[in-house]
């Protein structure tokens, strides 16, 4: 099914009405489920390409997977949530961003990109929240894809989910609404934002998106009692000045000092040809990111490269507290939440 015209045929059956919208006269709706609030004539789509206009009503993907895998929560990266914990990941197509350094180019850039390729595969909410079940997972997360275009299925899905004792996640882009936000916190509990950089113009042009909107967002998240971590994707040349790590790092303490910020290794895929981001460039970042306040700093993408920034420690007396290499959590020494020798109280969602 990977032709663009079959594959756009497949998802246009496979949609229902929407919540997350508004009617306007002329037949126009206003779209709710991202920061670019798309206003959709008839028989169009929104930038996503994945929530269109049909007869007045905003239809929205519904009712398939493009990708279910069971992944540790480290891998998404989640580094204070239930450390070790499995996750079913599921993801469907599309996003309302066109980064040239995507890493999930193949699903996300479907319908925008004639190389992209995608398939799908019909399933309901229950049957995707009973895998989850039996696979041993204990949170469900909607990943791949740009969750935030899909929020009515993932929320269908979660719904399911939390009847079955499991919690609920999205690993996003952040370029959300309060709206959306508001619709999912009742059934999502953990937030993964990526912030690609700190810079409005170079933002809009390497992604399509409003930086601005993705700041609100973090504000937001927090605000509305989700647990929320940061990543960074580091690019040489691109996001990785002292200067705007600086002021990135300010903004995340900003919000919160207790935001776990993720700075990652760029290697080289879909568009950008820049070369792999050296361990140093992570370790300065990560210095920069303590020095402006926050208290959990990581580096990923590089396991056993460099020593301690895979590990969550003390921010009161340094002990080492977990303990990772890649996505395998080697130790965990956290009591209740908190430090075996001190007492001092991690946040983050332990048990």
């Amino acid at each position: 099914m990977s032709p663009a015209g079959t594959l756009d045929a497949a998802l246009r059956r496979l949609t229902r009405e929407g919540e997350l919208y508004e009617k306007r006269e002329g037949g126009l709706v206003r779209c709710a489920a991202c920061g670019h609030e798309c206003l959709i004539a008839e028989g169009k789509a929104g930038i996503c390409r994945m929530r269109c206009n049909r007869g007045g009503r905003l239809m929205v993907p519904y009712g398939y997977v493009s990708g279910l895998r069971v992944d540790p929560i480290e891998k998404k990266p989640f580094f204070h949530v239930l450390p070790g914990a499995a996750t079913l990941s599921f993801g469907m197509l599309g996003c309302n961003f066109s980064c040239r350094f995507c890493q999930n180019w193949l699903s996300s850039q479907v319908l925008r990109d004639p190389q992209a390729e995608g398939s799908v595969q019909r399933c309901s909410p229950r049957s995707v929240a009973a895998q989850a079940k039996a696979s041993g997972a204990r949170v469900v997360v909607s990943t791949y894809n740009e969750p935030l275009i899909t929020s009515e299925w993932a929320a269908a899905v979660f719904d399911e989910a939390r009847d079955q004792g499991l919690r609920c996640a999205f690993v996003s882009n952040g370029h959300a609404t309060r709206r959306v936000l508001e619709y999912l916190r009742p059934r999502l509990d953990f937030f993964k934002v990526d912030l690609k950089c700190f810079d409005a113009a170079k933002y809009r042009e390497m992604t399509g998106g409003d930086m601005r909107a993705v700041l609100r967002s973090v504000a937001d998240l927090k605000a509305l009692g989700f647990w929320v971590e940061v990543v960074t994707l580091l690019i040489p040349g691109w996001n990785d000045s002292d200067a705007e790590l600086r002021a990135l790092a300010a903004f995340v303490a900003g919000v919160s000092k207790d935001i776990p910020w993720h700075v990652t290794a760029y290697h080289r895929d879909y568009r950008l040809d820049e070369g792999d981001t050296p361990p140093e460039s992570l370790l300065r970042a990560s210095e920069i990111g303590r020095a402006e306040g926050l208290r959990f700093v990581y580096a990923g993408n590089v396991p056993g490269r460099l020593e301690g920034l895979e590990d969550t420690r003390c921010p009161a007396c340094s002990a080492r507290l977990i303990e990772r290499r890649g996505f395998v959590v080697l130790a965990d020494r956290l009591v209740d939440g908190k430090c075996p020798g001190c007492s001092t109280v991690i946040p983050g969602v332990w048990s």
